[in-house]
């Protein structure tokens, strides 16, 4: 009709009611994008040790939950679903949408299962668990003095002067301390994650689209609408330019720079990757894709405190205070980014990890779609999900974290 705006809207919901869809994008990244590997070295893929001899990868990627190909340390478990309902772990992992789920005790794999026809030598997209991993390593270089919290990010950073992220400090990118609009909008967190989207792939822009069309362009239309360093709002501004800010620090790309401080330093099977804008920068907040197997090493090396070995990869006084650390004020008590505006703020934020504040001192890396690696020390735990799961306010989320606590409760007798 003439006047009338085109459908433009209705590509920004596209993907989060599909499955298929969200699962296409989740394992194909490279395929779809401009894409830059993480290298993981010149050296030996690091075990992962089992308690009974693991499926070749041709019939892991086969495999359903239960099948008596994968001798199962979880038989028999059963998880509290959405009103009170009993759900076996098959059921979980449906309603999840579940494409890997790894489980390491003590360091020992003790559960591996691939559905959907993920396979175990896929990398798979981590959405915005990605965050957590650069927040590691913003730490480990202000541990080492390479980068200071207290600056404003326009110390390193002169061209973001006058945006929401160059008047904060590098501390307030690590714990989402920003306020902010884009290009003269009433913030909306939903419709902001769903441009920044459009900002990296051509091909999700609505019809007519003007928009930024790469990342630098994105936070240069940023403002702030508040003081920062008052209030948690959860928003990928922040970690993009936190990212141009390690880029600076290092002169090195965030690609590299994640190899050469962690990746090839784990023991990974795989090379992982980060997905490019059109300027070939990287989006740090959630374009990472990495096979489960890789990720699980990443976080068994956390959870011994920086350590696999003797190899001290990220210093103990980072990895052993991702809860301790957590600093006073607004990170101390934060919501879930999907969770009601009157739901009670139960959890922590630090150095861009979640911090459930259970009686474990667990902390979590977590991402759209179901994506988490999730951490417990004091259950010598570690956790990988990967999923495709359906984002809509219709249906309920699976519980997710209350599933991995009674899995490490389980685990520990």
């Amino acid at each position: 009709m003439t006047g009338t705006p085109p459908l433009a809207d209705l590509a920004w919901a596209r993907g989060y009611t599909d499955p298929a869809w969200a699962r296409w994008h989740t394992t194909s990244g490279r395929e779809l994008l401009p894409s830059c590997r993480v290298w993981r070295g010149s050296g030996t893929p690091e075990p992962l040790p089992s308690p009974s001899p693991v499926p070749s990868p041709s019939s892991r990627g086969r495999q359903e939950a239960g099948s008596p190909e994968a001798p199962d340390a979880l038989d028999g478990l059963d998880f509290e679903g959405p009103h009170g309902r009993s759900l076996s772990l098959a059921e979980l992992l449906a309603g999840a949408e579940t494409d890997a789920l790894l489980v390491l005790h003590r360091g020992t794999l003790v559960h591996e299962r691939y559905l959907h026809g993920y396979e175990p030598h896929v990398p798979h997209f981590n959405a915005s668990a990605a965050k957590s991993y650069l927040g590691l390593v913003a730490a480990v270089l202000a541990h080492e003095g390479a980068l200071d919290r207290d600056a404003e990010v326009t110390k390193y950073v002169p061209e973001l002067a006058g945006t929401a992220f160059g008047e904060a400090r590098v501390d307030h990118l690590l714990h989402m301390g920003t306020r902010m609009s884009y290009a003269g909008r009433p913030y909306d967190k939903a419709l902001e994650a769903q441009r920044y989207f459009a900002v990296l792939a051509p091909r999700l822009r609505p019809y007519g689209y003007t928009g930024p069309a790469t990342i630098r362009e994105h936070l240069a239309t940023a403002r702030a609408t508040g003081v920062p360093g008052v209030e948690f709002r959860y928003e990928n501004g922040n970690v993009e330019a936190l990212a141009e800010v390690l880029r600076r620090v290092t002169g090195t790309t965030t690609s590299a720079l994640l190899s050469e401080m962690i990746w090839s330093r784990i023991g990974a099977e795989e090379d992982a990757y980060y997905v490019l804008d059109g300027e070939g920068t990287e989006a740090a907040c959630g374009g990472f894709s990495a096979t489960a197997r890789d990720l699980a090493r990443f976080g068994e090396m956390v959870r011994l405190g920086g350590a696999l070995g003797d190899r001290q990869i990220v210093p103990e006084a980072v990895a052993s205070t991702i809860v301790s650390g957590v600093p006073d004020g607004y990170p101390r008590r934060v919501r879930f980014p999907a969770a009601p505006p009157d739901a009670p703020a139960t959890l922590s934020y630090h150095d861009l990890w979640w911090v459930p504040n259970d009686p474990y001192g667990s902390f979590m890396a977590s991402g759209i779609h179901g994506q988490r690696l999730f951490v417990s020390p004091a259950l010598d735990l570690v956790v990988v999900h990967y999923a495709s799961q359906i984002v809509s306010p219709s249906l309920p989320q699976a519980p997710l974290v209350q599933a991995f606590l009674r899995i490490g409760a389980r685990l520990q007798g």
